[in-house]
């Protein structure tokens, strides 16, 4: 059904000496023994119901008492998942950016890995497998008839735990999560637990799907006063068959750690494409960068400090060069580019820019032929909720990437007398932003045109 993931060491920098240890093994529970697969009733389905009704409360639900410090060996969970997610985030993003080949894109690996973790948690055995799978996360059973499952509440704090490390404030990298369900089922208690680990803030509320346009203008309301506004018309083609409408938003908002030089901000011409451009307002800093001309795949590459914990990695094409002809590259080219980045002297000037986007994880795992099994017609959420033929509708993810003018620490003015390397970003260009700690990757994204 699927090629099952290698573990890809996107960002191998420190792992060498690590003893190795199967996924499975740090993310299952303890004294794990082979379920057979025919059998879903292996333990009972604890539900909630009746759910809060939609128009009850804008609180978030009540978060369990568990946190990231309870779990064992957190620091080689970290290392392992980061790598996880990233290799299949990298995938993801690559099957999104050929359906938006010429228009902006943005994805978040790190939280497209969070919501089909929360979806594992409702999905019948055979579905759960296929969600292992793709997740990189199965265990080979010497029986065909039977399989063995992760803890996905394990995977979850421990994506949590990265989230931590990028911001205990929650001010620079934020998670909501929203569950919409028919309010004539019940839900699994599991599956609600699953979204407040994954989630800074989670909302779980029972809807009427029955009058269509009332329940999709109430559902789309609700996200939009929950997200102070950040987060509008989210879900639309709401039907009165809806069962379960699922969203995640992730924001990003930091600063770079040395502030670009503001006399030096002026509005210059992006090139979108060959004879086609538009102006934008460009910065520009003089200083120290780890940098790469990497003239076997055709583009130079900058590593920018970001706030405390994170960075980006900035690919520009060479002339003549594409930015699919990278994107084809990805999950080999990030660790080369790590290993060879060497600190040089530039005067980096690029545009300003933020990046929104909402995604369909269901058109994106169309595009890697793997949806009917995880979304489609060969999937089972039967662990969901005891109503029969329940069924997952829509699972959107939002995406919101911004950086502030400014910067942590004040620009170095000091003349050595040194003749910088000139970086003119002024063309479409690819995009990391990277959690220092663990090295998983926040976003994926490529800019087309920064006024769009």
């Amino acid at each position: 059904m699927f090629l099952t993931i290698l573990i890809v060491s996107c960002f191998s920098m420190g792992t060498a000496n690590r003893v190795y240890v199967h996924p499975f093994n740090l993310f299952s529970s303890e004294n794990i023994s082979c379920e057979v697969i025919q059998n879903e009733q292996h333990t009972p389905l604890e539900t909630v119901h009746p759910l809060t009704p939609l128009q009850d409360s804008t609180e978030p639900d009540p978060r369990p008492g568990c946190t990231t410090e309870d779990l064992k060996n957190l620091t080689q969970r970290t290392a392992v998942l980061a790598e996880l997610q990233n290799s299949l985030g990298l995938r993801m993003y690559q099957a999104l950016s050929r359906t938006q080949k010429h228009a902006n894109t943005l994805l978040s690996p790190l939280n497209a890995y969070g919501a089909l973790v929360t979806l594992y948690l409702g999905a019948s055995k055979k579905t759960a497998i296929s969600y292992q799978q793709l997740l990189g996360l199965s265990l080979e059973s010497k029986k065909a008839d039977c399989a063995y499952f992760i803890d996905g509440h394990t995977v979850l704090r421990t994506l949590q735990a990265i989230s931590a490390h990028v911001d205990e404030s929650r001010k620079e990298l934020r998670t909501l999560v929203w569950t919409f369900i028919t309010s004539d089922a019940d839900l699994s208690k599991d599956f609600l637990r699953g979204t407040q680990d994954f989630s800074d803030d989670s909302f779980v509320r029972a809807v009427d799907f029955s009058q269509t346009k009332d329940a999709e203008e109430q559902v789309n309301n609700f996200i939009r006063k929950t997200s102070d506004s950040k987060v509008k018309s989210l879900f639309k083609g709401v039907t009165a068959k809806t069962d379960l409408l699922f969203a995640s938003s992730v924001h990003f908002k930091g600063n770079w750690k040395t502030a670009f030089q503001p006399e030096a901000t002026a509005d210059q011409e992006f090139w979108t494409e060959v004879n086609s451009s538009v102006k934008v307002p460009f910065m520009m800093h003089t200083g120290d960068y780890m940098f790469l001309n990497d003239t076997a795949r055709k583009c130079s590459v900058v590593k920018l400090g970001l706030s405390k914990r994170t960075y980006m990695l900035l690919a520009l094409p060479h002339e003549r060069s594409s930015l699919q002809h990278i994107e084809k590259q990805l999950l080999t080219v990030i660790p080369t580019w790590h290993r060879h980045l060497k600190e040089k002297y530039l005067e980096l000037t690029m545009p300003k820019f933020s990046l929104t986007a909402v995604t369909d994880l269901r058109s994106v795992l169309s595009e890697m032929a793997v949806e009917k099994y995880l979304m489609g017609s060969d999937a089972n959420f039967r662990r969901l909720s005891s109503k029969e033929n329940f069924t997952v509708d829509k699972v959107l993810n939002k995406v919101v990437f911004e950086m502030a003018e400014g910067g942590s620490a004040v620009q170095n003015r000091t003349e050595d007398g040194r003749v910088p390397h000139k970086v003119m970003v002024n063309q479409p260009f690819f995009f990391a932003i990277v959690e220092g700690n663990s090295n998983a990757i926040l976003m994926l994204g490529k800019m087309i045109n920064p006024t769009t």
